[in-house]
């Protein structure tokens, strides 16, 4: 069956008696491909029915499907006649493994963060009805996604609507691990309530039987917001805040979705349509472990393992060691996650502390301005939350901690460049906004020890504290140069006169190599560690620069805003005689592939890094 998906909806042209045949084939093609590339699989096995139903009741790219994060689009992506692509997923030059509007025009909304497919449906549609367009807009948003208050801000909006919009809650209890929160009870209470269901059925099939006005009778029972399900479920949240709510139906049951999505595509106003779905269907190691396989690097099909050998702990594992070792010493530490506890480290701390773990869910505003209440309440909170994801509570880390200068930890993991998953996951601004906040402190360590001796250092510390940290292995170099943490001191690694090289934490490693290629060719340059990107060391850059002339500053984050403008500026204050050349990721987005080779690509390996110098130094 699948070899007959050439293009946009050519599964209109499949039977539906073939529909089981043709979910079953991508199912196992998605096993097949994701154990070659890595992705996103858990989330992807569970949404193959309702994709295909969706698919099939809507006419593409005419219609709109606004996938929320966007991971779970992969069947999308195969129906739409994009099956090759997998070959190369989530490579340099290779497909996404999120929606693109440059990838296809079936792809309506570039998506990578939660809970904005609400807002951005709305947004379609307020144009659609503006220009007298005809098309229908469905926003597939996940339980998990609901734990994000602009999910809330976009469905009050919603309720005013008078033309037809479709929101598809896909709900399988996961969002990268399992759900929590008010929100996954009440979904709880809807999944279990088959008496509501059976008896709506019931209610339906016998009001239709009534001749001549049968089905007159049903379309006012669903209008009518004290309905029948007022009586079986009470509050009704979706209903009460304007929205028509249809379900919940078995989200692998073809037939039974087709049938409610036509059935909302008929409702003028904005209508959520409630779909069970399960997560790693299909493949059972995905299904028992489906945060394992919500990202997952090439495995083994038979027993679901790994291919890659571990390299050493992560900066991940050295932060959830050093969590744990810190909460056994200090009493008042807490730790906090957006939804993420396995992914930032946090998991382990709060098996041994449940009492002091808090998992919000996917809401890092409210992650930080809850963290700004526990430090108030004489707490010391770490908020360890991915640096792209940190983003969306800037307004929070500056009204809410800075403003306040309360004595808040964040741990920002994923720092810098992240590979595959592309420009929706790097982080490489947050040097930019947290250095330009009043009284933040912001640290980057050259290796895992330096990470463990910052946590201590910000935990005894006041204020607040930031900590930012790369992807993937600790690097366990240069530990005999190890000092002690000291407030807005840099470590000198090799004192030399002429050029001084400054990195910034995951650059460090780098560096060592461009350090070890200067001394080579006969320079004698000097090698620091910065630690401290806020406050500067100008104690120190006003020491070197009197032997020293360029001063090469090497970051992982864009150059607007970052450590090497600020030396820069300071330089050209106070030491103007000084050459300032910095080094970092000049202000564009970068696509997704292998992090050495992206790095390579913005300049930032150890040969770019050296040409860039050279070039420089012949001006």
């Amino acid at each position: 069956m699948l070899e007959k998906i050439k293009k946009p909806n050519d599964i209109h042209k499949i039977a539906l008696a073939d529909f089981p045949a043709l979910a079953d084939e991508i199912r196992q093609f998605l096993i097949e491909s994701v154990s070659r590339t890595g992705g996103h699989l858990a989330s992807n096995l569970g949404v193959v029915e309702l994709t295909m139903a969706l698919h099939n009741v809507l006419d593409l790219p005419k219609d709109k499907i606004i996938w929320d994060v966007g991971h779970q689009a992969y069947t999308h992506k195969i129906l739409t006649g994009r099956k090759e692509g997998f070959a190369r997923l989530r490579m340099e030059g290779g497909m996404s493994g999120f929606p693109k509007r440059k990838e296809s025009p079936c792809d309506a909304f570039d998506a990578g963060h939660s809970s904005d497919s609400i807002s951005a449906g709305l947004g379609y549609v307020r144009a659609r009805d503006l220009s007298g367009d005809n098309y229908y807009v469905v926003s597939v948003i996940g339980d998990g996604a609901l734990t994000g208050g602009m999910a809330y801000e976009a469905l009050n909006n919603a309720a005013e609507l008078k033309t037809n919009f479709i929101i598809i809650l896909n709900d399988n209890n996961m969002s990268i691990s399992r759900n929590v929160g008010g929100m996954s009870s009440y979904l709880s209470a809807l999944r279990t309530a088959e008496s509501y269901t059976g008896m709506k059925l019931s209610v339906t099939k016998t009001l239709k039987k009534v001749p001549k006005v049968g089905t007159a009778l049903v379309d006012t029972v669903r209008k009518t917001k004290s309905s029948i399900k007022q009586l079986i479920i009470p509050g009704m949240l979706f209903e009460n805040m304007g929205l028509t709510y249809l379900g919940p139906v078995d989200g692998h049951n073809m037939r039974q979705m087709m049938k409610l999505f036509n059935e909302a595509k008929r409702v003028e106003g904005p209508v959520i349509v409630h779909v069970l779905t399960e997560k790693g269907r299909g493949y059972r190691p995905a299904s028992l472990h489906p945060d394992r396989f919500h990202g997952t690097g090439p495995f083994d099909i038979k027993t679901g393992k790994p291919l890659a050998v571990k390299k050493g702990l992560t900066y991940t594992e050295v932060f959830s060691n050093a969590m744990k070792d810190l909460g056994r010493k200090e009493k008042k530490l807490v730790g906090i996650t957006a939804a993420m506890p396995e992914g930032t480290g946090l998991k382990e701390f709060g098996r041994l502390f449940p009492d002091r773990f808090f998992d919000v869910g996917i809401a890092e505003e409210h992650a930080v301005s809850f963290a700004a209440g526990l430090a108030l309440g004489g707490m010391i909170p770490v908020v360890a939350i991915y640096s792209s994801f940190l983003q969306r509570s800037v307004d929070q880390i500056l009204q809410d901690v800075c403003m306040q200068n309360l004595h808040v930890i964040f741990a920002i993991d994923r720092a810098g460049i992240v590979g595959a998953d592309g420009e929706t996951h790097h982080g490489c601004f947050d040097l930019s906004y947290l250095t330009m906040m009043p009284n933040m402190t912001v640290m980057a360590p050259k290796n895992q020890q330096e990470l463990k001796e910052m946590l201590e250092f910000a935990v005894k510390a006041d204020g607040p504290c930031a900590i930012r940290y790369p992807k993937g292995h600790a690097y366990q170099g240069l530990e005999e140069f190890q000092s002690p943490v000291e407030y807005g001191k840099s470590e000198v690694l090799f004192r030399g006169t002429g050029t001084a090289i400054l990195s910034v934490g995951s650059m460090t490693e780098i560096c060592e190599k461009v350090y070890t290629e200067l001394k080579e060719r006969g320079d004698n340059p000097t090698f620091v560690n910065a630690r401290f990107v806020k406050p500067l060391d100008t104690s120190l850059l006003d020491e070197l620069a009197k032997d020293h002339s360029l001063f090469v500053t090497v970051e992982e984050n864009v150059k607007n805003g970052g450590f090497g403008e600020h030396v820069a500026a300071y330089m050209e204050a106070c030491h103007p005689e000084c050459r300032v050349l910095p080094i970092a990721i000049w202000n564009r987005f970068i696509g997704h592939g292998e992090t050495e080779s992206l790095r390579a690509e913005v300049g930032l390996s150890a040969p770019e890094i050296l040409g860039a110098i050279e070039e420089y130094e012949k001006q």
